[in-house]
């Protein structure tokens, strides 16, 4: 597939979830054009001005409205929670786990003032970098989902829970074993009938 394609058919799918979303009076761009740009730069993988050039240089013909690069990095944070039409609905069961995303080595770290994430523990070694906790539903898709740095404990993402309360049963690791969290009391309960999840 083409990347002209496949960015025709991202913006599809975009609108078809932001169409009620109105367009600011003094807006260049739409709600799903904001959204599919914010998809393709986290897709993209690359810094702002990086990906800013790749958009101007080769796909301005798609988005003639283009703000200045600032401002449509801007129009990302101050828009952020429009991509929560995204997530999936929550079922009955469901699963949260964390995962370590390490920007550097562990020797690496404090070299540079500009030194983004922390030393801390993921899957049993050292990481300097992030953490990026998922809620799945049954089906794998994501229900919610947050970031912190690596130094945080896993407990800290517990509030992902209680946004889906009465509604899912999540099941997470704790000390190496299974648990259930319940949703009256946000307690943990050990289940030792269920195989322990690595």
């Amino acid at each position: 597939m083409a990347a002209v394609d496949f960015i025709i058919a991202l913006f599809c799918q975009v609108d078809s979830h932001l169409q009620d979303i109105p367009k600011h009076p003094h807006a260049t761009l739409w709600p799903s054009e904001v959204v599919t740009l914010g998809l393709l730069h986290a897709l993209k993988g690359v810094g702002n001005r990086a990906f800013y050039r790749w958009l101007t240089k080769d796909y301005r013909a798609l988005f003639p409205r283009l703000p200045e690069r600032t401002r449509l990095f801007r129009l990302f944070t101050t828009h952020q929670n429009w991509t929560q039409a995204f997530l999936a609905a929550p079922t009955v069961l469901g699963v949260i786990d964390t995962y370590g995303i390490e920007l550097i080595h562990p020797m690496r770290e404090g070299r540079s003032p500009q030194q983004i994430g922390r030393k801390g523990l993921s899957n049993h070694r050292w990481i300097v970098g992030g953490k990026l906790c998922l809620l799945l539903n049954q089906y794998g898709l994501v229900v919610a989902w947050a970031c912190a740095t690596a130094n945080v404990a896993d407990n800290t993402f517990q509030g992902l829970i209680r946004q889906c309360e009465e509604r899912m049963i999540v099941l997470m690791r704790h000390d190496s074993a299974c648990c259930i969290a319940t949703q009256a009391d946000g307690k943990l309960e050990d289940l030792p009938e269920v195989s322990r999840l690595t």
